[in-house]
């Protein structure tokens, strides 16, 4: 499909053009090698930031810049008819960089709060995400980043909170930078151990734009897109728009390590741009399938944000 070509376009112009001259890993200076303990363990932090670019994570694209904290999101979610779900976590949880280059995401369950039928209040799945960055550089030089992701999340919902199935989802994630200017972008596919037939293996592409305008304030959109090639909801596409606006509770590029809390706050609306196709469905139809005549977009307002088990 175009959107695929385009998006393959996208990280072959950063894997040509960003690429350092030297090759795709710099080592560190011998001087620079960190002391044992704790001290060094937050001195190689340090320097594993120090040599990527110094944006703020996306609301939803998982960034691929490496970080160290515990998230913690909380969402809000109304359907139609009433219906309320609060959803505390998010799948989110503590992040290290236990070595250079990686790091390591151990979400913590989300509790979903369900109105008006707490019967089904409970937990969701368990996930984890290894990052491993393959490329980067800093602003001062091409202010770029490559890296690639593989998440999993287990089965440990309760009351139907969850997939019911392990899911595997490899990511390739890339951004580039000019100025104060940059675009964050992943592409991954989701692989269920079981249940294929239901759930498909979807192919999901967030994309972040963002401008920082002061030191602490990121204005940004996001794309947020969804295919099923197969599936229960084979040949249907879903797209999300998000623009928000994104604060750090410190300057994103201090030039020290900090063990603290930085809050941050998000202002957001989000817009559903739904994309139908084939325009007319050839087969059997679902119930709750939905066509056009002319394939055109629907433009819909949408209250329920589409939840990342990443970071």
């Amino acid at each position: 499909m175009a959107s695929v070509r385009k998006l393959a376009l996208f990280y072959a112009w950063i894997l040509i053009c960003g690429a350092a001259p030297r090759g795709i890993a710099q080592p560190l200076p011998a001087a620079s090698t960190p002391a044992p303990g704790i001290a060094g363990w937050f001195e190689r932090v340090e320097q594993t930031q120090a040599e990527q670019p110094h944006w703020i994570t996306p609301l939803v694209t998982v960034t691929p810049r490496l970080e160290e904290e515990f998230r913690f999101d909380f969402f809000h979610q109304e359907q139609s008819g009433g219906a309320r779900t609060d959803v505390y976590g998010a799948g989110k949880g503590l992040e290290l960089i236990p070595a250079r280059r990686v790091e390591i995401i151990l979400g913590v369950p989300a509790y979903f709060v369900h109105r008006p039928a707490p019967g089904l209040d409970g937990w969701g799945d368990t996930s984890f995400l290894v990052k491993y960055r393959l490329l980067s550089s800093n602003e001062e030089r091409k202010n770029y980043i490559l890296t690639v992701f593989f998440a999993a999340s287990v089965p440990t919902a309760t009351r139907g909170n969850g997939a019911g199935h392990t899911i595997f989802t490899p990511t390739l994630a890339a951004g580039k930078g000019w100025g104060h200017f940059d675009v964050q972008s992943t592409f991954g596919v989701t692989i269920p151990s079981g249940a294929l037939g239901r759930l498909g293996s979807p192919l999901t592409w967030n994309t972040a734009f963002q401008y920082r305008g002061l030191r602490k304030l990121w204005p940004e959109l996001e794309v947020n897109s969804t295919f099923w090639p197969n599936g229960s909801r084979r040949g249907k596409n879903q797209v999300f728009l998000t623009p928000g606006l994104v604060g750090a509770g410190r300057p994103t590029d201090a030039p020290h390590y900090q063990v603290s809390l930085r809050p941050n706050w998000i202002c957001l609306a989000v817009v559903e741009v739904e994309v139908m196709t084939p325009a007319v469905w050839r087969g059997a139809m679902e119930p709750e399938a939905k066509t056009t005549g002319f394939g055109v977009l629907k433009l819909a307002r949408f209250k329920r944000l589409k939840n990342s088990p990443r970071s």
